[in-house]
């Protein structure tokens, strides 16, 4: 049984769900004689790397200082979840020093921070993956399967939207994902996510219009909630995409959506029939087919839903197909994707490149919104 060794850069929300994943994916699947194993955790401040540290197993070494990972001889791979501002000079270390990398979205907190790891990338040989687990969710993958065996047809429209209510209320302090100092705002946080699963399920975009706001320009100090901060991150984007063949959609991303949880709604309508799904209601994919026959009284015609269910290819084993899935799911899935791309000696995907070009889209959707017009992808 090959262990490979992880040193696990941030220890708050995203750590965590990576931490989940490196311990109950030897449970999930069948692995062929490989694992990977948590050996050194690295935060802020020593007692969060400890107390983290000691959730998530015994004889897990500690650190303040990423390079003590990104530069150790005993370490394999790389997993960074730190804030967006602080991913560039541990990807940059870790690309340096051939470490296998697995990198929470997006890839740095500015494109100028990107460039550096595209320059970097020249000279990597390891394998390096971008988290970008909705992708990795039955729907999607199914959708995806449909979309390219042209069971839709040629794309005509689309709508596709992640939304969050956390920044609804105007008392919500203004933490570092509000932050645009710290790479923060609804672009990078969630546009990120929503412009790659729509361009990944659709193809590569031609333009793009977009605007954005910003809710409430004064939000509490997260240090403290008596003093009132200015913000300098939106809130919400909109986009108007537009594709290579003259079909256009939208793209949205927002915290401001009263009433919303963790929501992506995808709708793709082709020539030939029409997809939709809802991370809420993630077991299902719909599907309609134009081909079927419309009489008598409708005949067979109308949306279909898809039980995609936990239906992931072997070798997920557990829980198995009919059981209701979840969000942590996707992360799983999306981990076992890179696991076995290492294992294998192949390139992850989406990889470290596909974190550069999302980057160069978002530099695309705020340049868009600042200059009111559209932009060329």
């Amino acid at each position: 049984m090959k262990t490979y060794r992880v040193g696990l850069i941030g220890c708050g929300f995203i750590g965590k769900v990576h931490a989940y994943g490196h311990l109950n994916i030897p449970l999930f699947f069948d692995l062929p004689g490989y694992k990977s194993k948590i050996t050194m955790v690295c935060a802020a401040h020593p007692e969060s790397a400890r107390k983290n540290a000691d959730k998530i197993g015994d004889d897990i070494q500690t650190t303040t200082d990423f390079r003590d990972i990104t530069e150790n001889p005993d370490i394999d791979i790389v997993d960074i979840c730190t804030p967006n501002d602080q991913h560039c000079p541990a990807l940059l270390s870790a690309i340096a020093n051939q470490k296998h990398i697995y990198c929470d979205k997006p890839l740095t907190a500015t494109l100028e921070e990107a460039e550096q790891i595209a320059a970097a990338l020249k000279n990597y040989h390891g394998t390096a993956q971008m988290t970008l687990q909705n992708r990795f969710l039955p729907a999607p993958l199914r959708a995806k399967q449909l979309i390219d065996e042209g069971a839709i047809g040629d794309v005509l429209e689309f709508r596709t939207a992640y939304l969050h209510a956390g920044s609804a209320d105007p008392k919500a302090p203004l933490k570092w994902k509000l932050s645009g100092k710290a790479g923060g705002g609804v672009i990078a946080d969630l546009g990120s996510h929503i412009l790659d699963l729509t361009e990944y399920l659709i193809g590569p975009f031609e333009s793009l219009l977009a605007t954005t706001h910003i809710a409430y320009p004064m939000r509490p100090s997260a240090d403290d909630p008596s003093k009132m901060v200015p913000v300098d991150a939106e809130d919400n984007m909109n986009v108007i995409v537009r594709l290579p063949n003259g079909a256009s959609g939208t793209v949205t991303a927002s915290k401001i959506a009263t009433g919303a949880e963790d929501e992506i709604r995808v709708e793709i309508h082709g020539s030939k029939g029409a997809l939709r799904f809802n991370g809420m209601k993630p077991h299902g994919l719909q599907f309609y087919d134009c081909s079927a026959q419309g009489s008598p009284i409708g005949g067979r015609r109308g949306w279909t839903t898809i039980d995609t269910g936990q239906r992931f290819p072997a070798p997920a084993n557990f829980p198995g197909p009919k059981f209701a899935i979840g969000w942590l799911r996707g992360h799983m899935q999306c981990l076992y994707n890179f696991l076995d791309a290492v294992h294998n000696g192949l390139p992850g995907n989406p990889g470290l490149m596909r974190g550069v070009e999302v980057q160069r889209m978002l530099k695309k959707v705020r340049q868009s919104a600042k200059e009111n017009g559209w932009v060329k992808i």
